[in-house]
């Protein structure tokens, strides 16, 4: 075999998977098919279990993350919330998503993973005794891999999951938010501000940059991507204010999906993060659920490509990590995505 185990995809909770494999001392070879990676800073928060992970992992403090900014409240559905229960990690903390991606990537790195980008998986095939990923490199060439165990953390579009042809069921998206991260723009912050026309967010970083997010009321999520025109044209609907004169990092739209895989594991092929689980992001808990996956899952397939453990140990994490995902679910489904406690059909005027 070529490695012990391929992991699809590069984003945080990929070379979260791919560190805590080499800790367990199996092989990991990490395929993605961006060139470089990601400028967006999408996902920025990091929960406490997730800190304590970090800690034990030695990516605290000096040995990674540095001292990030940590916030101790938080909101259910808009309403503050104090997170300051007892514990070294009282809060939640404000890690830009290309730093999580950087200390995770060196860290896996250094114990000894090898990450290839570039690489656009295009088959999956399984056999009793191992697994192929046909991948197009990064000049076209065909690639061919040859694996004990496969793992898609490839995201809510996961090319892994279909491919093992695991069913995604769930809802789809219907409404929209649209965020960015723009520079140049001087206007007050503001945590689930309902207004008449929609719910706006607005949060200033420390290098003067701006986080915005808008539901516009009425607005079905689109098909394409979000432009800068697109959150210019929703925040003066909803706030009156505008926010053309300033420069866009990035700008992207999501909504309230609600999807998770009916299999985590299907035969020597798992899933994690975004693969196995959809939901809206506000709060962090696509991330750190996915961050969470990883680890449960770094362990028992490093024990069982080892030879430590029985297969029938993988099955242990679709258990596991799926009815933590459910219980997520629910929460999401009362806080977020409840029309009126997040998008405004209802409730107008500032959050308390």
């Amino acid at each position: 075999m070529d490695t012990d185990v391929v992991v699809v995809g590069a984003g945080p909770v990929g070379l979260m998977l791919a560190g805590e494999l080499r800790l367990g001392g199996a092989d990991v070879l990490v395929l993605d098919r961006l060139t470089a990676p990601t400028t967006e800073s999408r996902a920025s928060t990091l929960h406490a279990r997730t800190m304590e992970l970090l800690d034990q992992r030695g990516l605290s403090g000096d040995g990674g993350f540095g001292d990030p900014p940590c916030e101790p409240r938080g909101h259910f559905g808009g309403l503050p919330m104090d997170l300051t229960l007892p514990g070294p990690y009282p809060g939640q903390w404000k890690v830009p998503q290309t730093r999580t991606e950087e200390v995770l990537g060196a860290w896996a790195v250094r114990l000894g993973a090898e990450v290839r980008r570039g690489h656009r998986v295009t088959g999956l095939e399984q056999h009793p005794d191992r697994a192929v990923v046909e991948a197009t490199g990064p000049t076209g060439a065909p690639v061919r891999i040859t694996a004990a165990y496969v793992v898609g953390c490839d995201g809510e579009d996961s090319t892994v999951r279909r491919l093992t042809g695991i069913s995604f069921p769930g809802a789809d998206a219907e409404r929209e938010l649209i965020r960015a991260d723009i520079d140049g723009i001087d206007i007050r912050a503001r945590r689930f501000e309902r207004l008449p026309g929609g719910l706006a967010i607005a949060a200033r970083r420390p290098d003067g940059v701006t986080r915005v997010m808008v539901h516009q009321l009425g607005r079905a999520p689109r098909a394409a991507e979000a432009s800068f025109a697109d959150i210019v044209a929703a925040w003066s609907a909803v706030t009156g204010e505008d926010l053309s004169s300033g420069t866009p990092l990035w700008v992207n739209a999501f909504g309230d999906v609600s999807r998770q895989a009916e299999q985590y594991r299907r035969g020597r092929v798992l899933l994690a993060g975004d693969a196995a689980h959809a939901q809206m992001p506000i709060g962090g808990q696509a991330l750190n659920l996915g961050l969470q996956d990883a680890v449960n899952l770094g362990w028992k397939l490093a024990a069982v490509t080892g030879g430590r453990a029985p297969a029938g140990l993988l099955d242990t994490y679709h258990r596991e990590r799926h009815e933590v995902g459910r219980q997520v679910f629910a929460q999401v489904e009362t806080d977020e995505c409840d029309p009126a406690a997040v998008m405004g059909r209802e409730a107008v005027g500032p959050a308390p």
